[in-house]
């Protein structure tokens, strides 16, 4: 064999590569290889395959604890296979080999009378169909596989240098997937469970995690879904940056999070920031420190991205009729996002800084509050949502975020969260007016004895029911309907599949 060149290797099998595949797209792709191939799989991990009519194999010689692997090449032989060669290749499986009765063997006499007779190893016959590509100087390989007649895609990083491949995955938005090797992931696809995945929304207020799996080609079930009140966004107004004590909340947080995402064994988790992070001048800061000290990097997305994800859970969680003319918003601690659309075609999607937290300050509706200052704080919310005015009627309006979920939760007098309840409950005018002034008249304290209320959203509730209900007004709306499913549930159907 030529000189051996270890090299450091990352690889991820799903059916989508999120903003993987938007940035492969800007580059030059290299040549398109085509192979048919048969792995021998028999539960070691090392990467034991026929290619080019060569017994190929690779052996892992280091794992590193961000979990990328160094692979060594040890045999490249050709057919017929002398003895000798093929006791190496039981070795490498770590199996002991069978009374060999030949001093050579062909690929068909090594599978039918080797292979298969012992009971312990798997012959996947594999097609690939390889697109290569320079990332940061990395080589990377995005691959549609079929094995055994099931198909997948997988996206790889390889180099000698394991810091420049951490770096191009990160570059790829790909932070936070499990490194999966080839014989882990075909042993995964034919055997395995279903594939679970984690998203972690960190919003203005709460944040959000959702750990889901697929109980079919089209249907997601949950495994896990709760939210924390971190408050990142406290004092944000007044100082434009994130505090020490919020940061602290969130890691706390995102750790917990990461740790059950890792006990269910999710194979990717996603983090995404919205408008705190958006807006706070120490960002990057925050960002860096939160990954530093939990491995989890968040992408914070525009405002414009999240209503688009906004809108796409809407559409896959709710059985809404295709030619309607719809608006979906979500509502936040310091934005809210608004899409307009038709069926599954979006027209115009924007987010505005109009957020519960702001408000809550501003006007102190964390407490009691005067009928006068009730109207000061509505006046201001309907002025801040004037890319609303004039706007024709739509035929549907859909809500989500926890200020929405919760209104539903305290309409229902729900004691435990019950999201299937929640879902697609509508929501008139009325029930709105008749929370607000319920709020309104009461402090976080009283609040907080509201059945279906969660407690650490007491102090946001009532400007969160105000944003609600101009938005309604605005759009000529009596009722509207509830999404249980936010951003979390949009960002698992784009990254992972409807």
């Amino acid at each position: 064999m030529p000189e051996i060149v270890p090299r450091w290797e990352w690889r991820w099998f799903g059916r989508r590569f999120g903003p993987a595949e938007s940035r492969l797209a800007t580059l030059t792709p290299g040549a398109v290889q085509e192979s048919r191939e048969t792995y021998l799989l028999s539960g070691t991990g090392d990467n034991v395959k026929v290619r080019d009519a060569l017994m190929d194999i690779k052996v892992l010689r280091e794992t590193r604890p961000d979990g990328l692997e160094q692979w060594t090449p040890v045999m490249k032989a050709g057919f017929p296979l002398p003895a000798a060669e093929v006791a190496k290749v039981f070795a490498a499986l770590r199996l002991d080999p069978p009374p060999l009765r030949r001093a050579r063997f062909d690929l068909e006499q090594f599978i039918t009378e080797l292979a298969v007779p012992s009971g312990r190893i798997r012959a996947v016959n594999v097609q690939k169909r390889r697109t290569r590509y320079t990332v940061d100087g990395c080589m990377a390989e995005l691959s549609e596989v079929v094995a055994d007649g099931k198909p997948t895609r997988t996206i790889a990083v390889e180099s000698e240098d394991p810091s420049a491949v951490i770096a191009a995955v990160r570059s790829l938005g790909l932070s936070g997937y499990v490194n999966t090797s080839y014989p882990r992931g075909l042993a995964a696809l034919l055997d395995g469970p279903p594939s679970r995945y984690a998203v972690i929304d960190v919003g203005t207020n709460s944040i959000k995690f959702h750990v889901a799996e697929h109980a079919s080609d089209v249907h997601w079930r949950t495994v896990a879904d709760r939210a924390e009140i971190t408050r990142l966004g406290e004092g944000l107004d007044d100082t434009g940056r994130i505090g020490d004590a919020a940061l602290e909340r969130a890691v706390a947080a995102i750790t917990g999070m990461v740790a059950e995402a890792q006990e269910h064994g999710a194979l990717a988790i996603v983090a995404v920031g919205t408008a705190g992070l958006r807006i706070a001048a120490n960002r990057d800061e925050v960002v860096a420190a939160i990954e530093a000290r939990t491995g989890v990097h968040i992408a914070v997305v525009s405002g414009e991205e999240e209503a688009r994800l906004a809108y796409l859970a809407a559409r896959s969680g709710l059985d809404l009729p295709a030619e309607r003319s719809l608006v979906v918003f979500d509502t936040g601690g310091g934005s809210s996002q608004f899409t307009f659309g038709r069926g599954h075609d979006v027209a115009e999607r924007f987010s505005v800084d109009v957020g519960a937290v702001r408000y809550t300050e501003r006007f102190g509706l964390d407490g009691a509050v005067s009928s006068r200052v009730l109207q000061d704080a509505l006046a201001a919310i309907s002025a801040d949502l004037s890319r609303l005015d004039g706007r024709p009627i739509p035929d549907a309006l859909v809500a989500m975020g926890g200020a929405t979920t919760n209104i539903t939760a305290v309409k229902h007098g729900l004691a435990r969260y019950d999201p299937d309840v929640v879902q697609g409950t509508v929501l008139d005018s009325a029930e709105i007016d008749r929370q607000i002034e319920l709020y309104r008249s009461r402090d976080a304290v009283i609040r907080r004895g509201i059945v279906g209320l969660q407690p650490n959203r007491a102090e946001v509730i009532l400007a969160g029911a105000c944003i609600i209900r101009t938005v309604m007004e605005k759009l000529g709306k009596t009722s509207l309907t509830v999404s249980d499913r936010g951003l979390r549930h949009g960002v698992l159907a784009d990254r992972f599949g409807t």
